[in-house]
This record gives structure tokens, C-alpha cells and sequence, in this order.
């Protein structure tokens, strides 16, 4: 008996969609199905990125850490990517602020320009496509020819361990709560980063504190992003294939809560048990080790 010799099942979002209708003793025909489908695929990521860290959505990222000057260097970064186009290369220093002719906005330069794009730090202001910048150190000018996208930088998660390499050596810094930086007095001062803060909003930024003593410096990340959307129904998943049964059985759920409330409860102890077999699976295999803190016990 000879084998398929294949291993790459997989579904896209209308075979998915027509299996946890059909789980719903429902059949899917109609253009508002496949719509509706959709939209609780992407509510179902969305509850995904609450329930815990998933592996494949993990990313690492480098970043050049800014210094201008003994008395000034930038010391808050995007998570993620920022990037504004401009119609020719200018040569803006490292680290200065440049200033939007139109709209006044301002910003900061992390990462030199290069003949078609800078790299900049949040926030980015409200700067209009087509207006002209100002560097305010080398007084050089560009003009922007697109927006300003913040997409990357708003499909991050949260972010997990965090380093600064120097001269191909990383040292592992320890993260702050929000309590815990404002409590730093001296915010300006310039060394080799040691701790940091992430300021969760909605397009969310990381402080380091010392602020960087340099421009050689990097900043090694690894960012938890958000699921791709299903955004068509010919989309596969940004899924692993070892979360599709899970995928199909939580969409089978949320169809139920809309069309087939009568099977709702069995659909969801399903969509349960698929969630925590995958979500098990989805681990690192490495040793733990557990350490006792002894900082609270009192020896009388």
C-alpha cells in the first residue's frame, strides 16, 4: 500500500469557514457567510493574543541604538518598524529632530537615511505626505513622498527578552514597570543600557535607561507580533498546521453564539479541549529550573 508522499494539507479561510458551518449543521452559501466567517476568524486571533505567548508569532529585532552627543541621544524606540519615504536622500544627523514645514510636527532620526528612506522613533506627529522636513542640527531637507505607516509597529504584542550587543557581545537587560522608570531620577543619564520600559499603547514604544553613550550599540529584541488577518477567503492561516483543528473548532464556536446557539456548548467544550492540546504543544523544549527567592523570609 504506497503513501501519498505528501505533507503539506493545509486550509485556506473558505475550507475552513465551510467545515465549522457544517460542525454547526449549517451549510455556508452565501457571500454575507463567508463575510461574517471571516470577521470571527480574525475576533478568534485577536482572543488568541490574550490567552499566551504563540511561538510562531515570535520575532527578533535589531536596532541601532542613536547618540548625538554627550548631552543628548535618543533613548525611546518603536517595536517594530517605522519608515518614512522621502524623494531624495539628506543628510540628517543620527539623533536630531526634524521638524515638518506644513504640519509642525516633529520627530527624532534613529537610523541614517538612506537614498529612499529613514527609519524614525515614535511618536511621528501628524506629518503631511508631501510636506517638507527639517533637520535641526544639520539643517538638511527632504520631502516625504507617501504617509507615514505605523502598521508594523501597531501589530506588536508585548515584547520578551531584550539585549544590547557590543562589540558582537550581548548583555541582557532587566525590564521596568511603569513605576519603577518614573521613579528613575535621572532619566538623561548616558551609559551602556541596562534596563528598559515598554509603554503598551496602542502604537507602543520601548525606553531604555541609561540612554545610549554611543552609536555602535544595538538593541536585540524579540517581539510577539499579532496574527495575520483573514483578510480574503483564498488566505491560508499564519497559523502552524498543528493549530487547525483548534482554528476550525473555534470558529465553529463563534458561528454557533450567531447561528446555532443550540449546539454552543458542546462546540465550545471542543474549541476548549483543541486550544489546550495545541496550545501544549506549542512550547519550547528546554529544561526548567525553579529558584526559591528568599528577599521576604524573616529568621527570628
Amino acid at each position: 500500500m504506497a503513501t501519498s508522499g505528501s505533507s503539506d494539507f493545509n486550509l485556506d479561510m473558505a475550507e475552513v469557514a465551510e467545515e465549522a458551518f457544517e460542525r454547526c449543521g449549517l451549510e455556508l452559501r452565501t457571500g454575507y457567510d463567508a463575510k461574517t466567517a471571516r470577521r470571527s476568524l480574525n475576533l478568534l486571533f485577536a482572543e488568541w493574543a490574550n490567552r499566551g505567548l504563540n511561538l510562531w508569532t515570535v520575532e527578533e529585532i535589531t536596532q541601532s541604538l542613536a547618540y548625538l552627543s554627550s548631552s543628548s541621544s535618543v533613548a525611546t524606540y518603536p517595536i517594530g518598524t517605522i519608515t518614512m519615504t522621502v524623494a531624495a536622500s539628506a543628510n540628517f544627523t543620527v539623533g536630531e529632530t526634524i521638524t515638518g514645514g506644513t504640519s509642525g510636527a516633529t520627530t527624532s532620526i534613529i537610523t541614517k537615511p538612506t537614498a529612499t528612506s529613514m527609519t524614525i522613533t515614535i511618536p511621528v506627529g501628524t506629518f503631511s505626505a508631501t510636506e517638507t522636513l527639517t533637520g535641526s542640527s544639520s539643517g538638511a531637507t527632504t520631502t516625504l513622498s507617501s504617509a507615514v505607516s505605523l502598521a508594523d509597529a501597531q501589530s506588536t504584542v508585548d515584547v520578551l527578552e531584550v539585549a544590547i550587543r557590543r562589540s558582537g557581545a550581548d548583555t541582557v537587560t532587566t525590564r521596568l514597570s511603569r513605576g519603577d522608570y518614573l521613579a528613575i531620577s535621572d532619566k538623561d543619564s548616558q551609559g551602556r543600557p541596562t534596563q528598559f520600559y515598554i509603554d503598551r499603547q496602542i502604537t507602543p514604544t520601548m525606553t531604555v535607561w541609561p540612554s545610549p553613550e554611543n552609536s555602535t550599540d544595538q538593541l536585540i529584541y524579540y517581539r510577539v507580533r499579532r496574527i495575520q488577518d483573514a483578510d480574503s477567503s483564498v488566505d491560508t492561516g499564519d497559523i502552524p498546521f498543528r493549530f487547525l483543528p483548534c482554528l476550525v473548532a473555534g470558529l465553529s464556536y463563534y458561528i454557533a453564539v450567531k447561528r446555532a446557539p443550540n449546539r454552543i456548548g458542546v462546540l465550545k467544550d471542543i474549541y476548549e479541549e483543541e486550544f489546550q492540546r495545541a496550545a501544549s504543544e506549542d512550547g519550547e523544549r528546554a529544561g526548567l529550573r525553579l529558584v526559591p527567592s528568599y528577599s521576604s523570609l524573616r529568621v527570628i
